[in-house]
């Protein structure tokens, strides 16, 4: 049987954990805007040593052609998931699939826009 101080101090690492979650927005200015650019609109810092510029996810027609689905793959395993570039790496081992799915809504909010629209 576990001890009380063994509990509370699980239950403050899971208190801790729970806090540390990243939203989405901040998810996006720490593993996007590089390439993708503050914005969104594929003009980040790295772009002049790119051979492909990175997807606008302010352009509507483009980001209302791709399904949360497919979105949701491209951050996950990366570009070549998608049939797309190599120099979109996967997310997978740095985002939880909630994080991911909270990072594809956010990509909805840029473009102002959602599949099919």
């Amino acid at each position: 049987m576990p001890t009380k101080s063994w509990l509370v101090l699980l239950l403050t690492v899971l208190s801790l954990q729970a806090q540390a979650k990243e939203s989405a927005a901040d998810n996006y200015k720490a593993y996007c805007v590089q390439c993708h650019g503050l914005r969104g609109d594929g003009n980040g810092v790295n772009i002049r040593d790119m051979s492909v510029v990175p997807r606008d996810h302010t352009d509507v027609k483009s980001m209302s052609g791709r399904s949360d689905e497919t979105l949701f793959k491209a951050i996950k395993e990366g570009g070549p998931a998608i049939d797309k570039s190599i120099l979109m790496p996967p997310w997978g081992d740095t985002l939880s699939d909630e994080e991911i799915k909270d990072l594809v809504q956010h990509l909805r909010i840029l473009c102002k826009c959602k599949f099919g629209s």
